[in-house]
């Protein structure tokens, strides 16, 4: 992966999107959840891409999302004349174009239930989303407590001793790490600077994914921004 500083102009993002190969869009690594999902399944898979981050909240911001995508949101993956510009598309494209990879699982029934609670965490959980919003540098233990935020802790623990118990031997949901570990991996983050508190299993699990070395590096650079957005900021809980 070809990584970049953060695109201060519309063209110099251009500019590195036109370069040959695939080409992610993302925002702050610290606060941008749905691009964290589609970064995390590329890096771990070994998907060459060239990498454009773009600073959320900025009054450029639009207009520099809006050059390729009008759904005026991250991430987008560019590929020559082709633009995927949703966090799940992108990686059932990537899974598609790299098929020896297995970015699912291969079990039918597994894939199947990796697709559910992908799509499940994808669309759903607006109530952890509102109240624990993702923020990698902070540190906000016992706050964003909502019973809506209460109840979708539920239901994920749900999924994870499932997955767990069926298909993961004490490694990942569904034994290898696959596109859904990438996809919770956002809410991992999210559990550790709310300090949500987990059975011990779980606490593991997300200890390990925390450990694999793509989500290591996505946390290590998001640690390391110094950029501030004010609307991801501002949304914390007090």
């Amino acid at each position: 992966m070809q990584s970049t500083e953060l695109d201060p102009t519309l063209s110099n993002a251009l500019d590195r999107a036109r370069q040959p190969g695939l080409t992610l869009v993302i925002g702050n690594k610290n606060y941008s959840s749905w691009s964290m999902r589609p970064w995390v399944a590329a890096v771990a898979f070994g998907i060459p891409f060239n990498e454009v981050r773009i600073l959320l909240d900025q009054p450029e911001t639009a207009a520099i999302i809006a050059r390729f995508t009008h759904a005026g949101r991250v991430p987008v993956l560019v590929a020559g004349e082709i633009s995927v510009w949703d966090s799940l598309a992108i990686c059932e494209y990537l899974a598609e174009q790299f098929p020896d990879l297995h970015m699912w699982p291969r079990d039918v029934a597994a894939r199947a239930l990796a697709r559910s609670i992908t799509a499940e965490m994808h669309s759903g959980f607006t109530g952890l989303r509102s109240a624990m919003s993702m923020n990698i540098q902070a540190s906000l233990p016992g706050r964003g407590r909502s019973n809506e935020a209460q109840g979708d802790i539920g239901r994920i623990c749900e999924i994870w001793e499932d997955c767990l118990a069926t298909y993961g031997h004490h490694a990942f949901l569904f034994g290898d790490f696959s596109i859904a570990d990438a996809f919770f991996a956002p809410v991992v983050m999210r559990f550790k600077t709310y300090g949500v508190s987990l059975a011990p299993a779980l606490q593991a699990y997300c200890e390990r994914v925390q450990a694999h070395p793509a989500v290591a590096r996505w946390v290590r650079e998001a640690m390391a921004e110094t950029e501030k957005a004010s609307f991801h900021e501002d949304d914390l809980p007090t």
